[in-house]
């Protein structure tokens, strides 16, 4: 591939540490894919939680990767969707035209930007025909949940499962998989989100500004908590003996 195929392109970058104040929008050399890359167009990219620590480097620890005075990687941006525009020479899974998606984390992040070169073995795979852009950059965020139910937390069809934190994007994911392993599950969200959160298919529903749910006595097999607002003592006294 030729780079006079495509002018320069416009990313969103940033140079330091802090709040969205400091992302700019700037014009970017055209990324070249190596041999074992393909170039995809960036048709959406979704921000999770994850962009936002980053970008504070909060907590503190995330400059242990991400680099210890200023950015490692002058564009953020995780979970992307698009078409792939050029592959390189020894790239055999895609082809120029696929629909894509998937998460660029590991090499190097860069979705906030008009194209981002990924080699071929990373986390991206073709977009279902089901599925838009939009929808497909939001997915990536369900892995999360998929880790920490299946891969960690081993569940199992028949067991009540309670997710902290509901609503949110990998909440909302674990409610519609625990339900797809055939659990009972209980879902924490606030007040505002009871009706989306029942749309996703949770059994019961704790809003958290009306009922604590370690105070109410129930226990569980398994419990997902997708923030962080309790204590490890308190998430273990609403587990069975045997709970995870």
């Amino acid at each position: 591939m030729s780079p006079k195929l495509f002018s320069n392109l416009s990313a969103v970058v940033y140079y330091e540490y802090g709040s969205p104040d400091v992302l700019q929008l700037e014009e970017i050399e055209t990324p070249i894919p190596a041999d074992d890359e393909i170039l995809i167009k960036i048709e959406a990219a979704s921000v999770n939680s994850g962009d936002w620590h980053i970008l504070r480097a909060d907590p503190f620890m995330i400059r242990a990767v991400s680099g210890p005075l200023k950015p490692k990687h002058r564009i953020l941006g995780t979970d992307v969707s698009g078409r792939v525009e050029a592959v390189g020479s020894s790239v055999s899974r895609f082809h120029i035209g696929d629909e894509v998606f998937g998460d660029v984390s590991r090499c190097g992040f860069g979705a906030f930007a008009e194209y981002v070169c990924v080699p071929e073995k990373e986390a991206i795979i073709l977009k279902p025909d089901s599925l838009t852009f939009e929808q497909a950059a939001a997915v990536p965020s369900a892995v999360t949940a998929l880790q920490a139910l299946r891969n960690k937390g081993h569940i199992e069809p028949g067991q009540n499962v309670l997710i902290n934190g509901a609503s949110g994007g990998v909440g909302s994911y674990a409610v519609q998989l625990a339900k797809s392993f055939g659990a009972a599950v209980t879902g924490v969200c606030s007040t505002g989100k009871v009706d989306m959160v029942s749309s996703l298919g949770a059994d019961h529903i704790i809003d958290y500004t009306k009922e604590d749910f370690s105070q109410n006595g129930l226990q569980y097999d398994l419990i997902h908590a997708a923030n962080g607002y309790h204590s490890i003592s308190q998430y273990k006294g609403s587990l069975k003996p045997n709970g995870t």
